[in-house]
């Protein structure tokens, strides 16, 4: 078994570009999409496109895999055990949330998988660029494996435990995706109000600019809405909705209240149910009005 040979597990906003980087920096990489149609162009770069999430991971020393959620990354683990050998290294890079890393842990266990707890944070772009931030908890032992793995696909690699199971990682992504979404919200609310009240929204960012109230994450969201940019999406509005709720969940069962991630889910749900679902999350303004 060789250390060098990654399979990817979905190829959607996130997964593809992480392939494609990770055969860019020279490894073996194989990868497998249920819709074939979006694996395919990763051939153009070296990447092996296998018919089954089996095939994808026989012979590989790590498998990552960037699914919707814990569910899809459970059910193609499943569909991939046939493949999988004692001591594979599994980069678990689906935002699962905390009950969700449950479910993988048990089934890593059950197949002498070394669980590395591996959410990332970024969206499209950082992705494309190979600039992601790779949270992670693992034990040392495949630090070193996962090295360039890791380093093909992010930025920087911020390890916060040993243990993959214990969900450290997964626990600092819910936090920090649920400041995301909180600006991501306000700046689709701020405009949203400069609409009903007739503001011109540039006046809104200009008054903003330079003061401790700028952002550069206000400036990408806002440009995305008044440009009318929301295709293809940084980040989905329906993927958006889930991790809302994700957050919501682990916050109670922590015994913390999460009003404004609550009401911040509901919102990503009327944008999609309003026909927003595929469009950038950004479309949480649209959720301010009837239509």
């Amino acid at each position: 078994m060789t250390q060098t040979t990654v399979a990817v597990l979905g190829t959607g906003i996130m997964g593809g570009p992480m392939a494609r980087n990770l055969a860019r920096a020279g490894l073996d990489v194989r990868a497998w999409n249920r819709s074939r149609d979006k694996a395919e162009p990763l051939a153009a770069d070296g990447v092996t496109v296998a018919d089954s999430p089996a095939e994808a991971v026989r012979g590989a020393g790590v498998v990552l895999t960037m699914l919707h959620d814990g569910p899809a990354a459970l059910d193609v683990m499943r569909a991939a055990a046939p493949g999988l050998g004692p001591g594979t290294v599994w980069a678990q890079t689906t935002t699962a949330g905390t009950a969700g890393l449950d479910a993988l842990a048990a089934f890593a266990r059950e197949h002498g998988l070394v669980l590395v707890d591996s959410p990332v944070l970024g969206s499209k772009q950082p992705a494309e660029e190979g600039k992601l931030t790779v949270l992670a908890a693992g034990p040392a032992s495949v630090r070193g494996t996962l090295a360039p793995v890791f380093d093909a696909i992010g930025a920087r690699t911020l390890w916060v435990g040993e243990d993959g199971a214990d969900g450290a990682a997964s626990r600092l992504k819910l936090v920090l995706n649920s400041w995301v979404l909180t600006v991501t919200h306000g700046t689709a609310e701020a405009l949203a109000l400069a609409k009903g009240l007739g503001v011109d929204p540039q006046g809104f960012l200009d008054a903003l600019e330079g003061g401790p109230l700028d952002m550069g994450y206000l400036r990408a969201k806002a440009g995305i809405l008044l440009d009318g940019r929301l295709t293809p999406p940084s980040f989905s509005t329906v993927t958006a909705e889930k991790d809302a709720r994700l957050i919501v969940a682990a916050g109670e069962a922590a015994g913390v209240r999460l009003d404004v991630a609550a009401a911040g889910a509901e919102r990503f749900r009327r944008a999609t149910e309003q026909g927003h679902g595929d469009e950038d999350m950004a479309a949480s303004y649209f959720a301010s009005f009837e239509d």
